[in-house]
Formats: C-alpha cells, structure tokens, sequence
C-alpha cells in the first residue's frame, strides 16, 4: 500500500513537473515590449469574414468555383522557394479556380504565414493573367498589427506580378510596429503567385517565361526600327 502512494506520488509530482514545463514552452517574449505575452495576448485572435465570404469578394462574377488541391514534388517545391527567396513546410495548398463557361476567371488562395508571433490567415486572389486582384485578412491572431487587414493597406497589393519585388522599401509601404505581419503578408502573396504562375499559367503557356520573353522580343524590335 506505502509502495501505491508512493508511486502515484512521484506520478503527480512528474505531472507537475511536465504542466510547468508546458507553461514555460508557451510563454513567448516581445522583445519590442521588454515582457512575455500574457494569456490573453496569446489567446487573442480578430476574425475578419469567412473563407467562404472571401472567395465571394476573390470571384464575385463566376459562374461556378471548384477548388483543387496543389501537392508539391520536392522539385517543384525547390523552384519555388529559390523564386521566392525563402523555404517553406507546406507541401499541399488548396485553390479555389472560378470559370464562366469554358474560360477562368481567376484563382483564390487561402495562406497561413507567421507574423510577429503566431500565424494569420488570409486570401490572396489572382486573375487569369496572374495578376494580384486581391488580398483581404481573414484572421489576425497577433496583439497589435491588425492594420494590416485594412483596404488602405492591402490594396497596394494589387497589380503585383511575379515580376515584382513585393517588398516593404521596394514596392510595399510598411505600417510602423507591424513590420513582421506586412513581411508575412508580402511573402505570402508572392508565394501564391509564382504558386499560380508555376501550375497554371506556364502550363497553359501564360506563365512569367512566356511574358518575359516577349518583352525582351518586343524591346529587341522596338530598338530596331526605334519605336
């Protein structure tokens, strides 16, 4: 019986120990504010619309959406994080296409990046011709920094193409004291581009090669005959 208590003793006390451990793991300092997060900062999270409602605002004028299920090779994945400039976990991602008739409209992609602290959640839309068309916040989970889910903002996103540098001092404003979710969310959208560019558009011979390419061949002739 002694040997019973004894051992369901030393069996609370590791528990204890192992809760006190789990504490001390989640407590997460900002090094900006000199303290640890508190439970509530941690626990904080500002939703923004659904995804459904997203994919509304990404592809108001389909006729029908489908999504598909993007899996990456380990080569594939490879180019696209030399593109991007960053490595990645993910090696699935999930995109909504909206068609009307036999042409599509455009494509709508849900992405998850790390912010200051935790992770935030948001929509990245892009047209036919892989253009960014839109971005709107889905969930803000950070403490502070959420201005990055206003239109003012994001809307500066628009336009973007692979082509672009999509960088805070290169072609993104920043917001003071959210400089890590507006490189989140910069880093974000270029990875759904090239994402796009490298499954649909170079497929379909619409891709950033292509385009590129006539570029260069319509400089080559314009300095031919100088115009």
């Amino acid at each position: 019986m002694f040997a019973l208590v004894k051992v369901s003793s030393l069996l609370i006390f590791i528990g204890l120990l192992s809760a006190i451990d789990l504490f001390a793991a989640e407590r997460v300092w900002d090094s900006e504010l000199k303290r640890y997060l508190t439970e509530e900062e941690m626990n904080h999270a500002e939703v923004f619309m659904t995804e459904d409602d997203a994919v509304k605002i990404m592809l108001p004028k389909s006729q029908r959406v489908r999504k598909e299920v993007l899996r990456l090779s380990q080569d594939k994945k490879d180019v696209i994080e030399q593109r991007i400039g960053w490595k990645f976990p993910e090696e699935t991602f999930e995109v909504y296409i909206g068609e009307t008739g036999d042409k599509i409209d455009g494509y709508a992609m849900v992405h998850n990046t790390i912010g200051k602290h935790k992770h935030m959640t948001y929509m990245v839309g892009v047209d036919a011709k892989g253009v960014c068309s839109d971005v709107e916040l889905l969930v803000f989970r950070e403490a502070k920094g959420s201005e990055v889910g206003r239109k003012r903002f994001n809307v500066q996103y628009e336009g973007k193409t692979v082509l672009d540098p999509i960088r805070i001092n290169k072609d993104i404003i920043n917001i003071s004291g959210a400089t890590m979710s507006v490189r989140s969310i910069s880093a974000g959208v270029k990875r759904v581009l090239v994402l796009v560019d490298e499954f649909y558009l170079k497929p379909a011979g619409l891709g950033s090669d292509t385009v590129a390419a006539k570029k260069s061949e319509k400089g080559i002739f314009g300095s031919i005959f100088g115009n």
